[in-house]
């Protein structure tokens, strides 16, 4: 199902981010996603030419999309995580994402499985994400799949300012 982006897949995948952003409802609630804030161009491009990027697709286009880093960031430091492991041994999930005209189907949960998947065979011990606290149906897909809140951290983004972040972990 997911597919590692390439380098000449940017645009489409840009694209993709940037309708999401604009048509996904309650985007303003829940995600907060403005593009050009957040996510940025830069950062679609950085995920892509760095091999993170992977998405799912039909004969419409893209369904799904995340990017999956193979280790985590200082921000994450300061979280009480549920297994020690030093960065490079932890996978961080970002920008996940079904096509709004998609939602509600099983995608999200899905890529999630596949995620897992990749994370295991990749030999890493845990897998790592954020989502905004009022993200709810975030929250219940994370914890339906096994993943624990093991902190809340209040981050500064371009989106929208100062907020909680809820941290998940699940261990591998």
């Amino acid at each position: 199902m997911l597919l590692r982006a390439q380098k000449d897949d940017f645009e489409k995948i840009r694209d993709y981010y940037k309708f999401v952003a604009e048509n996904t409802p309650d985007m303003n609630i829940y995600g907060r996603w403005v593009y050009g804030l957040h996510p940025t161009d830069d950062m679609i491009k950085s995920y892509v030419d760095d091999d993170y990027m992977y998405y799912a697709k039909d004969n419409e286009g893209i369904l799904v999309s995340a990017s999956l880093t193979p280790f985590q960031g200082d921000d994450y430091h300061p979280i009480q995580w549920g297994i020690d492991a030093k960065d490079d041994e932890v996978m961080v999930v970002h920008l996940l994402c079904v096509n709004p005209l998609m939602q509600r189907k099983g995608l999200a949960r899905k890529a999630m499985l596949e995620i897992i998947d990749i994370a295991r065979k990749s030999g890493m011990k845990a897998i790592r994400l954020d989502a905004l606290s009022c993200n709810k149906p975030a929250h219940r897909l994370y914890e339906s799949l096994g993943f624990i809140k093991c902190g809340v951290q209040n981050w500064y983004a371009d989106n929208t300012g100062y907020i909680d972040f809820y941290l998940y972990e699940y261990i591998l």
